[in-house]
């Protein structure tokens, strides 16, 4: 008489970890270059050294939050870093006539532009590779124009502003890292929990069906464009914060980075896949490897080709070991 022996359990491949648990693997490669990088610079491990790791990553995690999003329905947004400066500019230039108008004209720069980009992608449907490349061409002409004019004068952030973005609170906690945790936790919320965020995924994958289903996608486009805006002006604000003072190229360096974390975090640029608790683990580990390549005293131009090979090994990466297009 035979005995029925259960089936073996299927082995965790690298395939399957990365499909079941991405966030495994991206933590074991955050942990790996904090260790290589804590080697290089021994004084990188403390509590100083984590805290600007976050400061570092807040923006970027915002940038790459809103490059999530838009991802999601097969955009993309290639203004978010001009934005990101145009208010933090904005935000400095106002900041004599207090903090609240400072924050509130910043922010306002960022609804703007996102919905002008918005309307560009889902009412007259304009690529959203040109459209938004377009918007971040016409801010630089106008911010460069305004500031010889109306914007002309001190673009030192308010003290408030100062605080929001390099302060901290609670013994270490810094500010940024709070407001970064109430809005990525929106986001998170939203994706998961929300119709809207639901859409956001359909849209990505089978706008077809879903045009077909009823919905206005125009109506989506315009209002996850201005979301995307507006995150983009909150971290451009807080990145002036942070630096202390504010100029036109601010944010420049943090265009590729936010793609980069999205991608990082399993987003794929076709739309349909992703999620924002892997562009957050994005956003952690390009801030350690940025810190590890300025330990090794890597310039800038060559931090920005490291940038664009992650992008496409890893979207070959992801493409090969799950089955789906980035």
């Amino acid at each position: 008489m035979s005995t029925a022996t259960a089936p073996a359990a299927p082995r965790m491949t690298l395939s399957r970890l990365m499909q079941e648990r991405p966030l495994v693997v991206l933590t074991f490669v955050l942990l790996v270059l904090i260790a290589i990088t804590g080697v290089i610079r021994p004084s990188f491990i403390s509590v100083a050294g984590m805290r600007n790791v976050v400061l570092v990553a807040v923006p970027l995690g915002l940038l790459g939050g809103a490059q999530t999003i838009l991802m999601l329905t097969g955009g993309i947004d290639l203004s978010v870093a001009m934005i990101a400066t145009g208010a933090a500019y904005v935000a400095g230039n106002q900041s004599p006539e207090g903090a609240a108008i400072a924050i509130t004209l910043g922010l306002l720069v960022g609804i703007v532009s996102g919905a002008a980009n918005g309307v560009g992608v889902g009412v007259f449907r304009v690529n959203p590779l040109i459209m938004t490349l377009a918007m971040a061409a016409i801010l630089l002409g106008l911010f460069t124009a305004w500031a010889q004019g109306w914007l002309q004068g001190s673009t030192t952030p308010a003290p408030l502003i100062r605080q929001l973005g390099a302060g901290t609170f609670l013994g270490g906690i810094p500010y940024a890292v709070l407001v970064w945790a109430v809005l990525g936790g929106g986001i998170l919320w939203m994706l998961r929990r929300t119709g809207f965020g639901r859409l956001l995924y359909a849209i990505g994958d089978n706008p077809v069906a879903v045009r077909l289903s009823g919905v206005r996608i125009w109506q989506v486009h315009i209002a996850v464009y201005t979301l995307a805006g507006l995150l983009s002006a909150v971290a451009g604000i807080l990145l002036g914060g942070r630096t202390g003072a504010v100029d036109l190229a601010l944010a420049a360096g943090l265009l590729l980075p936010s793609v980069a974390a999205a991608v990082i975090g399993g987003t794929s640029i076709f739309g349909g896949v992703g999620t924002y608790s892997g562009t957050i683990m994005g956003a952690l580990i390009l801030s350690v490897l940025g810190s590890l390549l300025t330990f090794l005293q890597v310039g800038q131009a060559v931090q920005q080709i490291v940038y664009g090979a992650i992008v496409l090994v890893l979207s070959w990466v992801y493409a090969r070991v799950t089955g789906v297009t980035q």
